[in-house]
């Protein structure tokens, strides 16, 4: 549908609340079925200008359409836009999909499934934010499914954790990324044995019961150790005293037959189960009821197979494992999926990397998980950096080989984006110093705009009652810095002034005119303001969690915790708590 111009006043009109509903459906399936108010109000007002005028009526039935659309199935949604607006819904799902490269092989399979597969002994952040989004991307792409799965398996050096479990859930489902299923690796412990004992009993594994050292100088000479030349009834023999306890922990490991000379030797008959010490090392959700566990390549293969995962999508750390799984796959006669490998992923003045952020945590370095020097989900929710800003890097980063280094500015450029339409503005004026300006000729009352787009949303009213012809101001002490005498200077919405008097603490100035292009013509400085008698104490916690205190507008008093508001000309903060102080953290300019 082309942007037509609707009559003003028409809002009540069943043609102009279809043109919402329409908005409202394709939004939905763009968002897992869940349209967003403040997005479907934005594409209102873009589309259909003349009613910015009107923005208040728009958003209440926006909300209204949006809830009503938010009650129906997916199904249902999708099934309104082919009958209705078939050609939005191509071009919607073109422009979903425009900035990601395709599929390698995705008509090879009968659906698309991919998966991912975090390890619970850590808090997820920024770089695990590319194999989740990409990973969902691509299935929900091609109407395929994306899998949760949990790889546990590991009690004694990547020790899970129970919060863990929780916390991943939380935040993959925080970055819009719904999975299908779930899968846990502790709870799957008979199929691997199951898969042990037929790749055993085949002849394509062995039990080792070598020296560890011993085997490595074998391997890195591309000799076979003893134990490689057993038949398989000794092996399944060995077998059960690995599970019966007959072998010790570090006595006895299962491994994969491959090629000794293989150029890679960590290739060469790579380690696929071993016996841990679980009364020392207890598992958090299965205890001690197992002590043989299988290690990385063998569960994540034989799940990756038993899943019907097509696509695996990881970094390409892991080229050195699929070959390893390759061997594996080749014994059980099975086919390989199809593996996308990304490059690194850094960003400047971040650690993604877990044992700093884990070791950071012990030392005391970082406070806790939502540390705003931190690049985990948690501190990036909580400095009111949103889920869409991250996705849409992730999506314009897209599987690449090359590794890649990121800035802050491109994650806060996207942010800025995702929230500057829904952000409303107010004044917040840190470390505050005082500005007494004379010869005011009359009291004024002014409308503070909420956001200057959409100024049906709302404002808030101030007046300006001189006393003696003067009013105080409180003014930001950087602000205090920047005048001059006899400098022009516009307050915010107000009036303009000209400075006469300065000191360290305060500056005096004299009433100049009211005209904002007055202001214009002089090239005064435009600066933000709060009367001297109003306002409420504010902290704003930094990046680099220095706290920048201050004052902030008596109308902040009404905001919700997690709320991303704009201090003008000063940067977006989400809300973090409002009880007789309001506590914000800074998310950037």
């Amino acid at each position: 549908m082309g942007k037509e111009r609707l009559v003003a006043g028409s809002t009540s009109s069943a043609g102009f609340r279809e043109k919402i509903w329409r908005i409202a459906l394709l939004n939905a399936l763009n968002h897992k079925g869940k349209a967003i108010v403040n997005s479907v109000l934005g594409k209102t007002l873009a589309q259909y200008p003349d009613f910015r005028t009107s923005a208040a009526k728009v958003a209440s039935i926006v909300a209204e359409i949006v809830q009503e659309v938010n009650m129906l199935s997916s199904e249902d949604q999708r099934k309104l836009v082919l009958e209705k607006w078939p050609k939005d819904l191509i071009k919607e799902k073109h422009e979903e999909g425009r900035t990601l490269p395709p599929l390698p092989r995705a008509g090879a399979y009968r659906q698309v499934i991919t998966r991912f597969a975090p390890n619970p002994d850590c808090l997820l952040h920024l770089g695990s934010a590319r194999a989740i989004i990409l990973s969902y991307q691509y299935a929900k792409m091609h109407r395929g499914l994306f899998y949760l799965r949990f790889e546990d398996t590991d009690p004694r050096l990547k020790k899970s954790a129970l919060p863990f479990y929780r916390l991943i859930r939380e935040d993959v489902s925080w970055l819009g990324c719904p999975w299908d299923a779930e899968f846990i690796q502790s709870d799957r412990l008979s199929l691997y044995y199951e898969h042990a004992e037929r790749i055993l009993s085949e002849g394509n594994a062995y039990v080792c019961i070598c020296e560890r050292e011993e085997f490595r100088q074998k391997i890195r000479l591309g000799q076979s150790c003893s134990c490689r030349n057993q038949t398989s009834q000794e092996n399944l023999e060995r077998w059960r005293h690995m599970l019966d306890g007959t072998y010790r922990e570090g006595k006895a490991v299962v491994r994969i037959r491959t090629d000794l000379d293989h150029p890679n030797p960590a290739v060469r008959d790579w380690p696929a189960l071993r016996i841990i010490d679980t009364k020392k090392h207890t598992h958090p959700r299965v205890g001690s009821k197992y002590h043989v566990w299988p290690l990385y390549n063998f569960s994540s293969g034989i799940d990756d197979h038993l899943m019907g995962v097509t696509h695996i999508i990881r970094g390409k750390e892991h080229l050195t494992n699929q070959t390893r799984q390759e061997y594996l796959y080749r014994h059980f006669k099975w086919d390989y999926p199809t593996a996308i490998h990304y490059g690194r992923l850094k960003i400047t003045g971040a650690s993604l990397s877990k044992s700093v952020i884990v070791q950071g945590l012990k030392n005391g370095k970082f406070r806790d998980w939502d540390d705003p020097r931190l690049a985990t989900f948690a501190a990036l929710r909580k400095r009111g950096i949103t889920a869409e800003a991250i996705r849409r890097l992730m999506i314009d980063v897209g599987p690449k080989s090359a590794d890649v280094t990121l800035s802050w500015k491109n994650l806060y450029a996207h942010n800025r984006k995702t929230v500057d339409s829904s952000a409303n503005r107010y004044f917040f004026v840190h470390n505050p110093k005082m500005l007494i300006v004379r010869e005011i000729p009359h009291s004024f009352s002014v409308n503070l705009h909420l956001h200057p787009d959409y100024p049906g949303r709302g404002f808030r009213s101030v007046t300006v009652r001189p006393k003696t012809n003067r009013v105080s101001f409180w003014i930001s002490s950087d602000d205090l810095k920047l005048m001059k005498r006899k400098k022009r200077i516009r307050l915010m919405g107000l009036f303009n002034l000209q400075v006469q008097d300065l000191s360290q603490h305060e500056a005096r100035a004299v009433f100049q005119s009211e005209s904002h292009n007055d202001a214009k013509r002089a090239n005064a400085t435009l600066i933000h303001w709060l009367l001297y008698d109003t306002g409420i104490p504010c902290e704003v916690i930094m990046p680099n969690t220095d706290i920048v205190k201050g004052l902030a507008e008596s109308s902040c008093k009404g905001l919700k915790p997690d709320s991303i508001i704009q201090f003008e000309r000063f940067g977006f903060v989400r809300v973090d708590s409002v009880d007789g102080k309001l506590i914000t953290c800074f998310a950037h300019r």
